[in-house]
Order: structure tokens, then sequence, then C-alpha cells
């Protein structure tokens, strides 16, 4: 499927964007299997939109949180991803604890931990080694670099193919990350770009060739729907 790709006016308006397509999956999935899953992204860009998640009235019982990448810190910790989502959103509505499934980062080991998150993933999925369950929402955003969740240029994560979760590494610094084929097996990818710092990285994303260990947002080609929400202070057009 080509990606689709909307241009909005700042962000605001491409927040409220991401919101209506939200909003939209979750309830589509609801309405069909009686639950939806649903994977977030860092950063400063997807923020509002967990801000305006927590001012819905969803049936939190039915909706299961994830993230797509998490850095290795404690949960308390300014950095970090699942932090942010629970203070902007997740901590202001009444779903139930064991409806978030956080990365975890209590580990010595990063491996170790990345192993104990792919088990929780397919023992809550059901789903076999080798197999890659499909989320209902997956949001990204992107570096200048072109990275996405934590899929850096030129490391050995963008090669691992046969695993749900992996070790990420930013500056020698470690990260927990889903792998390019899990990504690639949601119904819905939701990227969100803001800034005129991501240009570059866009023209690179959207080229007609580019290498993707150099870009590696190039390797995110899902399965289901691919949504590119951007605004124009990017200056990109498509």
């Amino acid at each position: 499927m080509n990606p689709q790709v909307e241009i909005l006016a700042d962000l605001p308006a491409l927040v409220d964007r991401a919101l209506e397509l939200v909003l939209e999956k979750l309830q589509s999935a609801i309405s069909t299997h009686n639950i939806a899953t649903i994977a977030l992204a860092g950063g400063s860009t997807p923020k509002p939109l967990y801000e305006k998640l927590a001012q819905q009235n969803l049936p939190w019982d039915k909706l299961h949180i994830f993230w797509g990448d998490e850095r290795y810190v404690a949960p308390e910790h300014p950095d970090s991803n699942q932090r942010m989502a629970r203070l902007a959103w997740l901590d202001k509505v009444p779903i139930p604890a064991e409806n978030i499934h956080p990365m975890p980062t209590d580990d010595a080991d990063p491996a170790i931990a990345a192993q104990k998150h792919e088990a929780d993933l397919q023992a809550f999925f059901n789903s076999k080694p080798g197999e890659f369950p499909a989320f209902d929402v997956i949001l990204l955003g992107i570096g200048d670099d072109a990275h996405t969740a934590s899929l850096f240029p030129h490391t050995p994560a963008l090669q691992v193919r046969d695993r749900l979760i992996t070790i990420g590494n930013k500056d020698g610094n470690p990260r927990i990350t889903f792998t390019a084929p899990l990504i690639n097996a949601a119904h819905t990818v939701i990227f969100m770009v803001a800034g005129a710092n991501k240009y570059n990285a866009l023209t690179q994303i959207f080229a007609d060739e580019a290498d993707e260990t150099t870009y590696p947002s190039r390797l995110i080609k899902p399965q289901g729907e691919l949504w590119w929400l951007l605004d124009q202070s990017t200056n990109f057009t498509k």
C-alpha cells in the first residue's frame, strides 16, 4: 500500500488529525475484536496527542498500551518514554494497570530485558516464535537522522529480522526497540513529524532510491495502512 501523506497547517492541526485517526482505528478494533492495542512513540511531538487522549471517554478496560521503544533508564527518569506518556495521559484516566505494558529496563543486561519483553508480547498475543503479532496502531516519529523508534543508522538493530524486540544503540547508550518486521506487521502505522530540521530526512525517506541502513525509516513498509502526518514547517512536499 502506498503511504498516505497529509501536510497539516501546524503542529496543533497535526495533533488533531492524529487524534482523529487514532480514535478511529482504536474504536474500529474494539468494535471488531473487543480489544485494541497501541504502541506509543516518545519525543515531544506526540505529547500533545497523549494530552488530548486523556480527555477522551474511551472504554479503557479494552485498550492495551505498549511502547515502540524505550531508553534504558528507570521508569521515573526524566528521559523515560513511559514516564512522559503516564504524566500526559495514562495517569489521568481509569485504565487498568494490567493494561499498560512498559518495556522493562531493570535488568543489568538490556539483552535479557529485550528477551523478557518479547516473551511477554508472545504471551499477550498468543503468538509463536517466528510470528509477528499485529498491533492495531503503532505511533512513530523520526529524528533528523531519519531514525525511527530506536532503529538508528548503521546499527545492528536494523538487521534483526527474526525477533520482535532488540537492542538499539544511540551514542553508546542502549535502548529497547521494536524491530522493523514487528512494526511492519501492524494494521496501522502513523508517523507524526514536525519541524524544519526534518526536511532532509524526509527527502531521503521518500526518495526513489536511498540506503535503508543510512535512512532507517525507509524500512517501515507495513502490511496495513501507513500514514505520514507532517506539519508545514517541515517544508516537505510529496
